[in-house]
């Protein structure tokens, strides 16, 4: 089963804008309650759609550089990245509907639940 994987700002280039698959970059933080209410959210949908959508998580504690240079002011903040390029940002919790429907809208991607 595909988990998020941790990324951190050393990693992120290679990882996130290189990625040969479209990325959800969830910026997050260890204290941030509703961070820890969508991350078993994005755990399913990371399984679910393994081999469609890469799903990365960064600490925004440890790694704050691109968290800085993305704009990101609070969180959770989910990037979607495709070839290198924000296509969209969701801001706050989502609930999983709201948010695979977002994930399929932003990528073009179908997935069964």
């Amino acid at each position: 089963m595909a988990q998020p994987l941790a990324i951190s700002d050393a990693t992120f280039e290679a990882e996130v804008l290189k990625s040969d698959l479209p990325v959800v970059v969830d910026f997050w933080a260890p204290w941030c309650g509703p961070c820890r209410m969508v991350a078993p959210v994005i755990e399913k949908l990371s399984a679910e759609m393994d081999g469609k959508v890469l799903f990365t998580k960064v600490n925004v504690d440890d790694n704050p550089q691109y968290a800085a240079q993305y704009g990101v002011q609070g969180i959770p903040t989910m990037l979607m990245i495709k070839d290198g390029e924000v296509v969209n940002r969701v801001v706050g919790a989502m609930p999983e509907p709201a948010l695979r429907a977002q994930i399929e809208s932003d990528f073009g991607v179908s997935v069964e639940a």
